[in-house]
């Protein structure tokens, strides 16, 4: 039987990211709102397209903080590895939302590039930079739990919002000093890359996860060669990596060794070596020699 470990320490790694992601869903949605009325009051649509954007992010965030409370759910009868893909699939759904927002703004900003609409630079620049402080706060919140799939996906969803307010703060500024109003819709097609740019790479990564995809960053021949240089070890096959969750990733592998009998000893280090090289805190290793495999009752 195959021998299989995990550390109990990190079945945790996401109870201390929920706080800081409720707060960030609260204070970004908080803040959507009356950028959003000050877009309207402006007349200002990089403010509109920068509230849009903080709002699908609010939830992002709100979407991101209820996956990671699930994620800490115990294994289940029905679910034996617990509820971590939440995360991953809370990351799918949140990309997509942002796709749909962007076509929605990428085509009024296209509008108003054609009709430019009067807009009280001055206000608009005042309002967009009163968002760039929210962001760099909430970034600042999110920047310990850069380990984590789940944050990471958050912390991207704000870092659009940081480039958005940036943005709506130059087209204002420059409304206001020469009165040149194309450059709100510019700003806002702006805005609209950034995030397009954003939401594929989020999109992609996630679909990759839920795809059992080797995780980004790791390299199946790298840790074969690393687990292969344990004393004891002669070869590796049947190496198997894919992400658990937001911060988890598992590994499963057939390993050749040299003595059945010193198996607990290798073990031991190779479980070593998979945490402290890669991060893989969930393994689970068949040892075999050449010509059999160990099976334990």
């Amino acid at each position: 039987m195959a021998e299989h470990h995990h550390h109990p320490d990190h079945d945790h790694a996401h109870e201390p990211t929920g706080a800081p992601l409720k707060i960030a869903a609260l204070a970004t949605i908080g803040y959507a709102i009356v950028e959003a009325l000050g877009g309207w009051w402006t007349g200002s649509l990089a403010l509109l397209s920068d509230a849009g954007h903080m709002l699908t992010d609010g939830a992002a965030l709100g979407l991101a903080a209820l996956a990671a409370w699930m994620a800490r759910q115990p294994p289940s009868e029905r679910h034996s590895y617990g509820l971590g893909r939440a995360e991953v699939v809370a990351a799918l759904l949140n990309a997509g939302a942002m796709l749909l927002i962007i076509v929605a703004l990428a085509y009024e900003a296209l509008v108003r590039l054609r009709n430019p609409s009067p807009v009280q630079g001055a206000t608009a620049a005042v309002i967009a930079a009163a968002g760039l402080a929210l962001n760099v706060f909430v970034m600042r919140r999110l920047a310990p739990h850069a380990h984590d799939m789940n944050a990471r996906a958050a912390r991207l969803h704000v870092l659009g919002d940081l480039l958005g307010s940036i943005a709506a703060l130059a087209a204002g500024a420059l409304i206001a000093f020469t009165g040149w109003l194309r450059i709100d819709p510019i700003a806002s097609l702006v805005i609209c890359a950034l995030i397009a740019v954003s939401s594929v790479r989020l999109l992609r990564e996630s679909l990759h996860a839920l795809m059992e995809g080797v995780p980004s960053g790791m390299s199946v021949e790298a840790i074969g060669g690393e687990m292969a240089r344990v004393e004891g070890v002669l070869s590796v096959h049947d190496l198997h990596v894919w992400t658990l969750s937001g911060s988890r990733t598992a590994l499963s592998a057939h390993v050749v060794v040299q003595s059945l009998a010193q198996w607990d000893r290798t073990l031991a280090e190779l479980q070593h070596c998979l945490q402290e090289r890669f991060g893989i805190d969930h393994v689970t290793l068949q040892p075999e020699t050449a010509t059999r495999p160990l099976v334990r009752h």
